[in-house]
This record gives C-alpha cells, sequence and structure tokens, in this order.
C-alpha cells in the first residue's frame, strides 16, 4: 500500500472512477457522496437516465477493466433518426464506417458497476449521505456533515473535487480567490430541459426505431429521444423558459398535451403518460461553467466540478471519464510527484475542456435548426462518402468522438477548417455526384496539415 491517502468529494461516475483507479495503484482512498446509495435508493424523477457513450468513455472504462461489462449492457445507436413536423424522416449516420456509432448507457447502471467494482478493493472506503460543507486548501481537510446531523473531519493528502457543477469543493477554491486569482463564468442557456418517456410497446420491445438517437427539431426548440433496456426512450424537450413557446405558456394539461400534438405528433402518440410526467418532473437548467486554476493547495477540481458543459455533443459524461484517464497518463510519467502531476494536469488540460464547451454549445444549434437544411444534409453526406472512402478522413463529428487520441481542442480547431469549406463547397449544389471526392479529399488534406 502506498503511503498517500486520497479523498474524493462525489461519487458520480468521474469520481467513483477515480476512486477506483486510484485504488488499483495502491492509495488509500476515502470516497464521499452527499446522495444516499443509489444501488438502494431510486434515483429521482426528472433526472437523465441514460447518456450517451463513445470512445473516449470506453478508454477510461478499459484502464479499470470494465470496458467489457459496459459493452454488453449499451444500446448501439448508429445515427440521428430526423422527425420532421409532417412525418417524413430520415437517418444521418454519425460516420461513414460501420464500427463507428455512439451507445445509450444508463447513468445509474454505469455507476453502480463503478460503485460495486471500487467496493471490492479494501483501500477504498465509500461513504453515503455525506456532504461537503468546505475544504481546508492548505491541510488537506475536509468537513462533511453527516445524515444524522454530525460533523465529520477528515484528513488526506490530497483532496478531488467530483462533486458535479454545484460543486462544494470548487465554493472553498473560490472564497480564496483573490488570493489564487480564480477566474469564474458560468453562462445559462436561456432554454430548460424536461426528462419525459416512452414507454415500451405493449408486447414488450421498443416502439420506434432501437438503433438511434431520435431528433424532432423546430428551429428554436426540439426534442429527442435515447433508447434503453427495457424497451423505454428517455425523452428529453429543449425549450425557451419564456417565449412562444416556452415552458412558461405550458401551463396545464390540455396545453402540454396540444403543444406536444401540434409540433411532435409522431412522439406524442407513443407519450400515454406524457401530461403527468411533464407536471411531475422538474425543469432543469442548462449551462457551461468554465474556471481556473483547478489545483489550489491540496485540492483538485475535476469533471463537472471544473468544467460543466451543455449535453448536446454527448460528450460531458465521456470528458469527465477522460479527465481519469488524462490523470493517470501524468502518473505514469511522473509518479509519486503529485504537485507535478496535478500542475501539469490542469494546464494540458484546460483548453480542450474548453473546446468541447465551446463544441457542445454549437452542436445544440446544429441539432436544433440545421439538421433539416438542405445544405447541411448535403454535406453530412458527403462526410458519410469520404469517411466510407478514405480510412483518413473523419468529420469534425468522428474526431471529437471516435478519435479518442486526438485532444478536443485539435479536433475543434480541424473540425471548424473543414466544415467552413465542405459547407460552401455544397451551397447550390443539388448531389453529392456533382463533386469530385478524390480532388475534394486531396485539398482537404491540404487543408488541414
Amino acid at each position: 500500500m502506498k503511503t498517500k491517502t486520497m479523498t474524493v468529494v462525489g461519487a458520480g461516475l468521474c469520481g467513483t472512477l477515480l476512486a477506483l483507479r486510484l485504488a488499483q495503484r495502491g492509495y488509500q482512498v476515502q470516497l464521499f457522496e452527499k446522495l444516499p446509495d443509489m444501488r438502494t435508493t431510486e434515483l429521482g424523477a426528472g433526472r437523465s437516465i441514460n447518456l450517451a457513450l463513445s470512445d473516449r468513455g470506453f478508454k477510461a472504462l478499459r484502464m479499470v477493466g470494465l470496458e467489457d461489462e459496459i459493452r454488453e449492457v449499451v444500446i448501439p445507436m448508429h445515427g440521428r433518426l430526423i422527425h420532421k413536423l409532417d412525418g417524413e424522416q430520415w437517418l444521418s449516420p454519425y460516420s461513414g464506417r460501420e464500427h463507428e456509432y455512439i451507445n445509450s448507457v444508463s447513468r445509474p447502471g454505469l455507476n453502480i458497476a463503478l460503485l460495486n467494482a471500487a467496493e471490492t478493493f479494501d483501500n477504498i472506503d465509500i461513504h453515503f449521505r455525506h456532504k461537503c460543507l468546505g475544504v481546508d486548501l492548505d491541510s488537506g481537510t475536509v468537513r462533511f456533515a453527516r445524515a444524522d446531523r454530525k460533523e465529520m473531519i477528515v484528513e488526506a493528502d490530497y483532496v478531488f473535487g467530483t462533486d458535479g457543477a454545484g460543486s462544494a469543493v470548487r465554493r472553498s477554491i473560490f472564497a480564496r480567490s483573490a488570493e489564487l486569482r480564480f477566474d469564474y463564468a458560468q453562462d445559462f442557456l436561456d432554454h430548460g430541459y424536461k426528462e419525459l418517456t416512452i414507454p415500451p410497446a405493449a408486447g414488450g420491445g421498443w416502439r420506434i426505431e432501437k438503433n438511434a438517437l431520435h431528433i424532432w427539431p423546430r428551429q428554436d426548440y426540439m426534442l429527442i429521444a435515447l433508447p434503453n433496456l427495457d424497451g423505454s426512450f428517455t425523452v428529453t424537450l429543449f425549450l425557451a423558459f419564456d417565449g412562444e413557446p416556452g415552458f412558461n405558456q405550458l401551463t396545464d394539461g390540455a396545453k402540454v398535451r396540444a403543444f406536444f400534438n401540434d409540433v411532435f405528433p409522431t412522439a406524442a402518440a407513443h407519450m400515454p403518460g406524457l401530461v403527468e410526467e411533464f407536471f411531475d418532473n422538474p425543469t432543469g437548467i442548462l449551462g457551461t461553467i468554465k474556471c481556473y486554476p483547478w489545483f489550489a493547495g491540496k485540492a483538485l477540481l475535476m469533471g463537472d466540478a471544473a468544467h460543466a458543459i451543455v449535453p448536446f455533443y454527448g460528450q460531458g459524461m465521456n470528458c469527465a471519464l477522460e479527465d481519469v484517464w488524462c490523470l493517470d497518463q501524468l502518473l505514469d510519467q511522473h509518479g509519486e510527484d503529485w504537485d507535478t502531476v496535478l500542475d501539469a494536469y490542469q494546464a494540458g488540460r484546460k483548453q480542450d475542456t474548453d473546446a468541447i464547451a465551446d463544441l457542445a454549445l454549437e452542436n445544440y444549434y446544429e441539432m436544433r435548426d440545421h439538421v433539416d437544411n438542405p445544405d447541411f444534409r448535403l454535406k453530412r453526406q458527403l462526410e458519410m462518402q469520404l469517411e466510407a472512402t478514405y480510412p483518413d478522413y473523419s468529420s469534425k463529428y468522428n474526431l471529437v468522438t471516435f478519435n479518442e487520441d486526438i485532444p478536443y481542442s485539435e479536433a475543434l480547431l480541424r473540425g471548424h477548417a473543414q466544415d467552413a469549406y465542405l459547407l460552401d463547397l455544397c451551397r447550390g449544389k443539388k448531389s453529392v455526384a456533382e463533386i469530385d471526392l478524390e480532388a475534394l479529399f486531396r485539398q482537404l488534406r491540404q487543408l488541414i496539415r
């Protein structure tokens, strides 16, 4: 057993993966979570219950030996199935290569798998219903309020704040913002979200296409649906808080049902519990958090505590899991020199988390406004042909989602350059057949050098 002790605040996906990896490396770890153990307590209504898992997330799960187990419980989604208002639908593949797709995974299922794995290690102690009250950054002392309202004080060599967008560890750093020159930015969208459900079909199975991420784009708002193993779909409405339409207008069951029947009729037909769920489930907020430094005294921020992003690239979880992988790589390089490791981690990781935050915002407008635009559709068809024909080519989405060894910041720069070039090329054209694919590929290679 190594001599250093580590306190991890927050037993979500990032925190539990981190605790597990530190234990595998031989450290004594104490993992704290303010909520009850999800293995014995039902998930609160309205919280997202499935997520899109892709290559960066699998890379991190591979590191701790859980990749194969999780691959057994995911549902492949090969593309976006777009539902137009007139009932027409079409599939926009995520890649031109058959082996590249994203996966719907249960958030609690993945978290439980990580907790179960962590619990097999004698050098991890897991504490539920312990709310972090604050961190002494200099000493590594953390105060917790237990379920019985008594305080618990824990000392460690290092403290890791993986306690989400509302991080208590981050508040302790913020309290010394002038001294630490701590920059903090919080940017909320004027749109919120509501979690709903398409239940399984009467005889079992899925009411709509199982292996796709469904999108009902409607310019200023949209509905999406991801499949679950039990045959249901988790449906999410993204809508402005105020306006016409807006959450503020949907004040009774008749208005909710009329709204869905008017603008999402092919989804509403499969949602018998729509009205009840709409008013039972909370309306969530969407926002981006950027801050720096992440490393202060003996504390480090990771995951959403350091860089919360909106969910529209399907990379929030993947990015948080990749955080742990990146830290692990630096431990291989620097060994027990933890101050060097943590300083190098924040210096190298910051530009990539800023990049995926920006990409996620861009993708919101793409999913909501552009997926049904003729030029955009032609560009996606062109990208699919390029990927199917040339192994060296990857679209922006492909760079982010299926190229886990390419940093987000590089994917952003290359992707933007390619997108601008291809969209300009597609304007005024009716078909990919009008474009010389070989000549285009040579031009794109020159562009991204």
